[in-house]
């Protein structure tokens, strides 16, 4: 069941999804207060307002996380994919977000927080050969994984799909899907 929530001037929307459920019990009481719930499968969708935002939403995603999860992030150049994994590393425990840096030409980060952060970008990647080439698969399980420009990967069952969205007046919209 998804109900909007305000949540810090922005509007929120959850649903119970398996992966995210200190996020969901960590705002509960802000749902319980809300009437007229509307029903969206496992989707929930951020309208952020600065970068502040985005990193509090990922953080407090993140925060709920048990080490194995997969996150695909997708969205155009400047979208946000980056602040939003500096979130889910804060989430995560890790202390200096700004060693957070988006690993376009060494194609992976590895950050050690709670659990291994495998932070992969595949901007560079033309082709699903290159893809395969990598071995990202041997860190599957390990920690959890994140992966910007996702949409080159392709879907991956049991993963969180996150969408970020430049909106006419530079906020960002992130919808996320399990």
């Amino acid at each position: 069941m998804v109900m909007p929530v305000e949540y810090n001037a922005c509007l929120l929307t959850l649903s119970r999804v398996p992966h995210i459920d200190l996020w969901y019990n960590a705002l509960d009481e802000l749902m319980r207060s809300k009437k007229s719930p509307e029903v969206i499968e496992n989707t929930q969708a951020f309208t952020s307002r600065s970068e502040a935002d985005t990193l509090r939403f990922a953080s407090t995603l993140s925060a709920g996380f048990s080490g194995r999860e997969i996150v695909l992030l997708t969205g155009e150049l400047g979208a946000g994919k980056t602040v939003f994994t500096k979130g889910m590393a804060a989430g995560l425990g890790f202390e200096d977000i700004n060693q957070v840096n988006s690993p376009s030409y060494t194609l992976l980060n590895i950050y050690q927080a709670r659990y291994p952060i495998f932070h992969w970008d595949l901007y560079r990647l033309t082709d699903g050969g290159e893809i395969d080439e990598l071995g990202w698969e041997e860190f599957l399980g390990q920690g959890v994984m994140i992966v910007e420009w996702a949409e080159k990967l392709g879907p991956l069952a049991g993963s969180i799909r996150v969408t970020l969205e430049i909106l006419p007046d530079e906020s960002r919209l992130i919808t996320i899907r399990s």
